[in-house]
C-alpha cells in the first residue's frame, strides 16, 4: 500500500486521454530517435557515425581526442532512443493499467448499488436509500454493517491496485529524469520491470543498514519507514527474495528478533504500534519469498529450518528463543509456500515430539516477538497455524499427514486435534485456555472451507478430502463436546458448519438425501454416530459469532430448499409431506440453538444476549454463501435474487435478536418459547412467499404456510430436546 492512497474523486477524474496522448507522442519520439540510433531507414545514424569513426585513419591528436568525441556521442544517441523507449514503455503500461483500475471502480460502484450502498468520493461505503415519495410502495432494503465494510473492502482494494501503479511509473520515471546532463541506455521496459528494480533496490538499502546497525536501536522514525516499505514491497518478489537471501536465513531470524525484543523489556507506545505493523507486513514478504525456486531461496527455506533448535539470545545472552519460535512469529499473515509449510511443520513437529519434556517446557522463553506483547510464553504451533490459516491446500494436506518422531509414526491430527494419550498438551495461556487454540480453529477452517479463513473469496466446491476433514471435526468433538466449553474454537467451528450447512441438514435428514456442494460430509449414521451431529451444533452454537453464521446459514439454505420445492411441486404425491421434510431439520438445528443460547446466558452465563445480538447481525454474509451454493434453485435471479438473499438477513435479525433491556427481559422459559414463535413466524414468511412465488392463491399459501410453520414447532422442539439433554 502506498503511503497516500488514491481516492475514488482521484480514480475517476484521472485524465488518461492526455496519458495517451504522452503515449502517441513518445511512440513518434522513440520512433524517431531509434531511427537516429541505429539508421533503420537507410539515413545518417549514430550508428554508421560510430562504425565510420572506428574505420577512419585519425592522425596525431585527432586519433584519439576527435573518436573519441565522436564514438561517445554516437552510444549517447543510443542511449536517448534506449531511455526513450523505458519512458513509453511505462507510460503504456500505466494507460492499460489505470484503464483497469477504473473499469474495476466502476463495477464495484454499480454492483454495491444494487443493494442500496453509496461509495462516496474518498472511498467509503454508506447506505443510499430513496425518499419515501420515491420508493413507494417497495420494500426497501436497509444495507447491513457487514454489507457496508464488504463493500468498501472491495474499493480499498482497487483503490490500492491503482495507487501501486501511480508509485511504480512515478519512481520510475523521476529515476529516468534524474540526470539532466546524461542519459541512461538500462532503464526498465515497463511496470513490472520498474517494480522489480524497485524492489532490489529498496531491499539492499534496508539489508545493509540491518548489517551496519543494531535494529532494536532504530530510530522510530527509521521503523516506520521500513515499515512503509514493507508495506509498498512485501507482495513484490524482487524485494521479499533479495531481502530474505540477502540476510541470509539466520540473519533473517535475528533481524527480526533483536528489532522485537532489544534488551530492557517490552516495547511500549507508538513503537509497539509500529512494530505490529512491521510484524505482519514483514511476515507478507517472507510468504512472497517462499514462492521462489531460485537456489538463493530454496537454500534460505532449508536453512530456516535447520536453525529452529538454535537459540537465538540478545547480545551474547546464553538463552534467547529459538529459530522455530522466532520463524513462528513471522508466520501470522500471508502465503506461505505450501512445501516449506510441509517441511517445517514435519521438522517442528518432530522437535517437539522428541523434546525430553512437554510443550509448555520447550516453549517456555516469553521474549517479546509478537506484538501487541504478551507474557504468554512462545508456542510456535500458533503462528505455525496461522500460517497454514492462509494457505488452504497446505493445511489440508497437513491434517491428514502423519510425523515420524523417535521412530513413531503419528499422524498429525491425532497429535494436534483428537483426544487421546499422544495428543498434544497445548500450553496455557493467560486466560487458561489452550494457547494457540484459535489459530488452530483457522488453520482448520482454510482446510475445510477451501480458502485463507480471513478472505472474501468464494470458496471452491468442497473436495473429498475437505468434506472427510469436517466429518472428523464433527466426530471428535462431538463426542468429546465438553472440549468446547468456551472454547476458541468455536467461532472457526460456527463458520465451518454454516459453509457446510447442506452437509448439515442432509445429516440431519437421515434415509433422505440433499444435493450438497460438491463432495458430502456424510454427517448421518452409519457415518457418523447418531446423536453427534447435534451434540457438536449444541456446543458451538453457545458461542455467539458461531451463532449468529449457523442460524443464518440455516435460515438461507432452509429458504432455498423451500423455494426449489415449490418450483417442482408438481413432481410430489404429498406435497405437503415433501414441504415439512425440506423444512424439519432447519427447525431442529434453530432449536437446538436456542437451548444453547439460553444455557450460555441464563446457566453458564458465558456470553450476554448483546453478543449473541451482534453475532446475529455480523453474520449475514452467510446467507449470501448459502444461497450462491444453490441460486439456480431460486425462482428468479439477479436483483431479484438479492431482494431475496436480503429478505433472509431481514428475517434472521428481526426474528432472533432479542430485546435484551431491563424493561423486556425475560425469563428462560419465555425466552424459549418466544423464539419458538420467531422460528414458525420466519418460515411462515419464506413458505407463503415461495407459494405465491410458484402460483399458488393467497388463501392455500396462507394455508400451507401454517402447516409449515406447526413443523417448525415441533422440529424446533426436538431440537431443545436434544440440546438440553
Amino acid at each position: 500500500m502506498a503511503a497516500e492512497t488514491m481516492t475514488v474523486e482521484e480514480l475517476t477524474s484521472l485524465r488518461l486521454g492526455t496519458l495517451d496522448t504522452a503515449v502517441s507522442d513518445w511512440e513518434t519520439m522513440h520512433g524517431k530517435l531509434d531511427t537516429l540510433a541505429t539508421g533503420d531507414g537507410g539515413g545518417a545514424s549514430a550508428k554508421a557515425l560510430r562504425s565510420q569513426a572506428n574505420a577512419a585513419d585519425w592522425k596525431g591528436v585527432n586519433a584519439s581526442v576527435s573518436r573519441e568525441f565522436i564514438t561517445k556521442t554516437a552510444v549517447e544517441f543510443q542511449d536517448v532512443a534506449a531511455q526513450a523507449k523505458s519512458v513509453l514503455g511505462i507510460l503504456r503500461d500505466a494507460s492499460a493499467a489505470f484503464k483497469a483500475h477504473q473499469a474495476a471502480l466502476r463495477t464495484v460502484v454499480e454492483d454495491v448499488a444494487k443493494a442500496n450502498i453509496h461509495i462516496t468520493p474518498k472511498g467509503g461505503a454508506v447506505a443510499s436509500l430513496p425518499s419515501g415519495a420515491a420508493a413507494g410502495d417497495a420494500d426497501i432494503r436497509v444495507p447491513t454493517d457487514e454489507e457496508l465494510a464488504a463493500a468498501t473492502r472491495r474499493v480499498k482494494r482497487v483503490l490500492h491496485e491503482a495507487s501501486e501503479t501511480d508509485r511504480i511509473a512515478a519512481r520510475a520515471l523521476r529515476a529516468l529524469a534524474k540526470d539532466k546532463y546524461d542519459f541512461s541506455g538500462d532503464g526498465p521496459g515497463g511496470l513490472k520491470e520498474a517494480d522489480d528494480r524497485q524492489g532490489r533496490e529498496d531491499a539492499d538499502y534496508w539489508v545493509k543498514k540491518a548489517q551496519e546497525s543494531d535494529p532494536g536501536e532504530w530510530s522510530d522514525k527509521d521503523i516506520a519507514r521500513f515499515n512503509e516499505t514493507l508495506r509498498n514491497q512485501r507482495d513484490n518478489p524482487g524485494f521479499s527474495e533479495r531481502f530474505a537471501t540477502s540476510l541470509g536465513a539466520e540473519g533473517t531470524l535475528q533481524f527480526w528478533r533483536d528489532m522485537a525484543a532489544p534488551p530492557g523489556g517490552a516495547v511500549e507506545g507508538e513503537r509497539a504500534k509500529i512494530l505490529a505493523e512491521v510484524q505482519d507486513n514483514l511476515s507478507m514478504t517472507l510468504a512472497t519469498a517462499t514462492h521462489s525456486d531460485s537456489p538463493g531461496m530454496e537454500a534460505w527455506k532449508r536453512d530456516v529450518i535447520a536453525a529452529g533448535d538454535k537459540p537465538f539470545p540478545i547480545h551474547g545472552l546464553p538463552m534467547g528463543p529459538n529459530g522455530y519460535q522466532v520463524m513462528s512469529s513471522l508466520m501470522g499473515k500471508g502465503k506461505f509456500d505450501a512445501d516449506f509449510l510441509h517441511d517445517y511443520g514435519d521438522s517442528l513437529l518432530k522437535y517437539e515430539r522428541e523434546y525430553p519434556g512437554d510443550p509448555a517446557v520447550a516453549w517456555r522463553d516469553t521474549a517479546d516477538l509478537d506484538y501487541p506483547p504478551t507474557d504468554e510464553p512462545n508456542d510456535p504451533f500458533a503462528g505455525f497455524m496461522e500460517g497454514l490459516g492462509h494457505n488452504p491446500e497446505a493445511s489440508l494436506e497437513f491434517f491428514n499427514d502423519s510425523t515420524t518422531a523417535d521412530g513413531k509414526k503419528l499422524g498429525n491430527w491425532e497429535y494436534l486435534v483428537a483426544k487421546g494419550d499422544d495428543a498434544r498438551e497445548w500450553p496455557p495461556g493467560e486466560d487458561g485456555g489452550p494457547l494457540g487454540h484459535d489459530a488452530l480453529g483457522h488453520a482448520l477452517e482454510s482446510a475445510t472451507i477451501g480458502v485463507p479463513y480471513d478472505s472474501d473469496a468464494t470458496p471452491p466446491k468442497h473436495s473429498p478430502g475437505s468434506a472427510e476433514l469436517v466429518r472428523r471435526i464433527i466426530a471428535e468433538y462431538g463426542e468429546n463436546h465438553d472440549r468446547l466449553d468456551g472454547s476458541p474454537l468455536n467461532d472457526s467451528f460456527g463458520n465451518i458448519t454454516a459453509e457446510y450447512m447442506r452437509d448439515v441438514q442432509d445429516g440431519m435428514n437421515e434415509e433422505r438425501v440433499l444435493e450438497t456442494y460438491g463432495s458430502n460430509a456424510n454427517l448421518s449414521y452409519p457415518d457418523l454416530d447418531h446423536g453427534r451431529l447435534k451434540d457438536f451444533i449444541a456446543a458451538v452454537g453457545k458461542d455467539p459469532d458461531a451463532y449468529g453464521a449457523i442460524m443464518t446459514a440455516q435460515q438461507a439454505v432452509t429458504t432455498e430448499l423451500v423455494n426449489d420445492a415449490y418450483q417442482n411441486k408438481g413432481t410430489y404425491e404429498d406435497f405437503a409431506l415433501e414441504v415439512g421434510n425440506r423444512i424439519a431439520p432447519g427447525a431442529e438445528i434453530a432449536g437446538i440453538l436456542a437451548e444453547s443460547r439460553t444455557q450460555a446466558v441464563y446457566d453458564a452465563k458465558i456470553a450476554s444476549d448483546e453478543e449473541f445480538n451482534e453475532g446475529l447481525a455480523l453474520a449475514d454474509k452467510w446467507a449470501d454463501r448459502a444461497i450462491d451454493m444453490g441460486l439456480s434453485k431460486l425462482p428468479v435471479a439477479g436483483d431479484a435474487a438479492g431482494m431475496i438473499i436480503g429478505d433472509i438477513k431481514e428475517a434472521v435479525v428481526d426474528h432472533y435478536t432479542r430485546d435484551s433491556s431491563d424493561e423486556a427481559a425475560q425469563g428462560k422459559s419465555d425466552f424459549l418459547e418466544s423464539q419458538r414463535s420467531s422460528s414458525a413466524s420466519a418460515m411462515y414468511k419464506v413458505t407463503y412467499e415461495a407459494a405465491v412465488a410458484a402460483g399458488i392463491d393467497e388463501e392455500n399459501a396462507s394455508s400451507q404456510a401454517d402447516a409449515a410453520a406447526r413443523g417448525v414447532k415441533q422440529g424446533y422442539g426436538m431440537g431443545r430436546q436434544r440440546a438440553g439433554s
